[in-house]
């Protein structure tokens, strides 16, 4: 695939080869490539309509659907960046990332609208309700700051702080990592079906389980959400998905699925994990109801986000994440002032699915990229004499619960707020299903009457459901150093 030409060209291109073939299976109906084009066609004259010109940025909180598929494909015809977003991260994460973006509108369904409208007119943003498999109806946007038609994607998360921080992805970044995606997994072929059921707004569901299908002359089945499994497990099987694109959390609910009666998959080849740890126990029993293991990777949202993974099932290492990927340029530095045994280290990277920034935050890229062009991934890492990886630890405090980002920061900021709190530190703690989850550690002001179960209510009216802390401890004092800061790690080992 030529990484050099826009991702818009490839998607097209490829549709229009063979137009009576399948691209998207939805809601029980095969979508044909020639119905997809169409609605694509549709959409950019919708856009251009509106007056959606070069760099602009057109933010959409859809769940995962036909349209996405569309609106990405016509912002990038007209020269323009999409911003897919996620309306569980809390309205404040959500506010403060349009106001970095500055959208030209943002596209919502019709449930979404219900709970993000009246925010997005507060702030005074044009909201275009839009069906999921279309048409775009007609609207006039606000243009606002543009960007180089290069930037593709802006993918939102969250800092260390917890304020917003924005991940821009050039066409380029994004078509290298596809590239070097299907190059590294053996036994991926045109015509396979890929289960598109990680959210949109997530870089790996994005690249692997949208753009790849296409560009690779695939066909991807699409499920709004993962919730309930068994929704999902039927449209595995309905559709014929034979390849697997999941987060360990996901997978782990679908084999409870199969084992409580749910129908059994029989034509899945491939079982791709990313996003978490993958619980090496989970094997066998994932080999005995769909007949094959998993092949782990890793990768993070800053490098499109694909950095590794497993090759194929006879050279697979279970509990690693496999070998680094092509257009990859690793190194392995010591974390602070100790040096790491040989092949230990922090891993940076750089290459061409490297971002080369955080969008419009000048600290955070200088934090985490050096002056030649190296990204700190913020994981400590071990590389065997194979290349193999395993992710020892992360350096940061980051939570990672199903897959998803948790940065305790974020969350000790809302609980910070409450008026019997004086101070919280959450950490992540064990979760047989998720890999973890939070709990918060809460020192109460004194005299203040506050439970646990308050805390947790608290958590629930201001924070997405993954980020509220599932257990809260109180203490009367803090672990500290010598230096007068608190050991999190202290607390996070009475949970082990």
């Amino acid at each position: 695939m030529d990484i050099d030409r826009r991702l818009e060209e490839i998607l097209s291109e490829n549709l229009r080869k063979n137009p009576d073939a399948k691209c998207i299976w939805w809601e029980g109906k095969w979508y044909m490539n020639k119905e997809i084009l169409d609605l694509i066609d549709s959409t950019t004259a919708t856009l251009e309509k509106a007056g959606f010109t070069e760099g602009q940025k057109l933010s959409v909180l859809m769940p995962n659907c036909p349209m996405i598929v569309a609106l990405m494909t016509a912002c990038w015809r007209l020269g323009g960046t999409i911003n897919p977003l996620n309306v569980k991260s809390g309205i404040p994460s959500l506010i403060g990332t349009l106001k970095l973006v500055e959208p030209f509108a943002v596209v919502v369904s019709g449930e979404i609208r219900k709970e993000a409208g009246p925010m997005l007119a507060s702030e005074g943003y044009i909201s275009v309700v839009c069906d999921l498999t279309g048409p775009l109806p007609d609207f006039e946007g606000v243009k606002a700051s543009a960007e180089d038609k290069s930037l593709a994607v802006i993918f939102a998360t969250s800092g260390t702080t917890g304020l917003p921080k924005a991940v821009p992805l050039t066409h380029r970044n994004l078509a290298a990592n596809v590239d070097a995606y299907f190059e590294a997994v053996d036994d991926i072929d045109k015509g396979d079906v890929f289960l598109n059921v990680l959210p949109n707004f997530h870089s790996f569901g994005f690249t692997a389980s949208i753009l790849a299908p296409i560009c690779f002359e695939g066909a991807m089945v699409i499920v709004p959400g993962f919730l309930p499994p068994l929704r999902t497990l039927n449209a595995i099987v309905e559709a014929d998905v034979n390849i697997l694109l999941i987060v360990p959390a996901m997978l782990t609910h679908l084999l409870s699925a199969i084992e409580r009666g749910g129908p059994r998959p029989g034509k899945v080849k491939l079982v791709i994990t990313g996003g978490d740890k993958y619980n090496v126990a989970l094997d066998e029993r994932l080999k005995s109801l769909l007949g094959v293991g998993n092949l782990q990777g890793y990768g993070v949202t800053e490098t499109s986000p694909i950095l590794s993974v497993n090759k194929n099932y006879k050279v697979n290492k279970l509990g690693t994440v496999g070998t680094f990927l092509k257009y990859v340029e690793w190194q392995l530095r010591p974390s602070g002032a100790k040096i790491p045994p040989d092949g230990e280290g922090v891993l940076w990277v750089r290459g061409k699915s490297v971002t080369d920034r955080y969008y419009r935050d000048e600290t955070m890229t200088a934090e985490r990229f050096d002056s030649d062009g190296w990204f700190n991934t913020g994981d400590y890492v071990l590389v065997d004499e194979d290349g193999y990886i395993t992710i020892l630890d992360r350096v940061t405090d980051i939570i990672i619960v199903g897959g998803f980002n948790v940065y305790p920061q974020e969350v000790e900021r809302i609980l910070n707020a409450h008026p019997a709190v004086e101070s919280s530190i959450v950490v992540g703690m064990p979760h047989p299903t998720n890999g973890e989850v939070p709990k918060a550690f809460v020192l109460k002001k004194e005299g203040a009457q506050v439970t646990g179960v308050d805390i947790v209510r608290y958590s629930k009216e201001h924070l997405a459901h993954y980020k509220v802390p599932r257990k809260v401890e109180f203490v009367n004092d803090w672990p500290l150093s010598g230096a007068g800061k608190i050991m999190r790690r202290v607390l996070k080992e009475r949970e082990k």
